[in-house]
């Protein structure tokens, strides 16, 4: 497939917002899923040529350069407007790394499809856990930190030291507690809307007063390390009896 560089303008005000797909020549796979305006579709191609810029998706563009062929581009829906372009980009991006039927498709999104964590793929038994959930039974001597995911659980709206690769990112940092208490906490339990939506068990800890797109906070906050709990008894769990305090992001519960 030849492919042109760019829109003419007749067809940029036709097309209005729309969701696009990068597909590898070589074997006819979608690597990236896209939304945008104008030639935004075209951009990656123009980034592939600054080394300076890495991540996966341009190191696939570049081997696909390098071999002397092109990206194939393919606009998937356009004359969108731009909040129904993020639902048909998420929708998509979801359905192709939703990885209990999907073990070949490899995306080169850095981020995952805007609601998966809410909106996105769910089983009728994980809808009727979010919406029709149970309040929170804390076992016997497990001190428990919830963590006010409510800036970061929607990445379509998510903006700088929010911005997070998934909810693992999300749940573990960058809280703002006292240094003796970390070795106290068992669990980390993200919350979004008053239902715990992420489980980590914590294994160690971290300090940092700089976060990774460069912010710096004024007292060193924690970064936990562990694993998420898939099975956890205390996932898709009301705690709304347990609110956060005014403008609290934090609050440790134990029975």
């Amino acid at each position: 497939m030849t492919m042109t560089n760019m829109f003419n303008q007749r067809t940029i005000e036709a097309l209005a917002y729309y969701v696009y797909a990068l597909v590898d020549p070589r074997d006819n796979r979608i690597f990236y899923i896209g939304k945008g305006k104008g030639n935004r579709a075209f951009q990656h191609m123009k980034d592939s040529l600054n080394e300076k810029d890495q991540s996966l998706k341009l190191d696939i563009i570049r081997s696909i350069i390098k071999e002397g062929k092109q990206v194939n581009l393919y606009i998937l829906r356009h004359n969108l407007t731009e909040e129904t372009a993020f639902i048909v980009e998420s929708t998509l991006i979801d359905l192709l790394t939703y990885d209990k039927f999907n073990k070949t498709n490899l995306l080169a999104n850095i981020v995952a499809g805007h609601h998966q964590w809410d909106e996105g793929i769910k089983n009728v038994d994980e809808i009727n856990a979010i919406y029709n959930c149970q309040n929170i039974e804390i076992k016997d001597d497990e001190t428990l930190l919830l963590v006010s995911l409510n800036k970061s659980f929607d990445q379509a709206k998510a903006n700088g030291v929010y911005r997070r690769v998934d909810i693992y990112e999300s749940t573990r940092k960058y809280w703002r507690i006292g240094k003796d208490k970390p070795q106290e906490i068992k669990y980390v339990l993200g919350v979004y809307k008053g239902i715990v939506r992420s489980v980590i068990k914590v294994e160690s800890w971290e300090w940092t007063e700089n976060a990774e797109d460069g912010t710096r906070f004024k007292c060193e906050r924690c970064i936990f390390e562990g694993r998420l709990i898939d099975d956890s008894p205390y996932l898709n769990k009301d705690v709304s009896d347990y609110p956060f305090g005014s403008r609290g992001s934090i609050r440790y519960i134990r029975k």
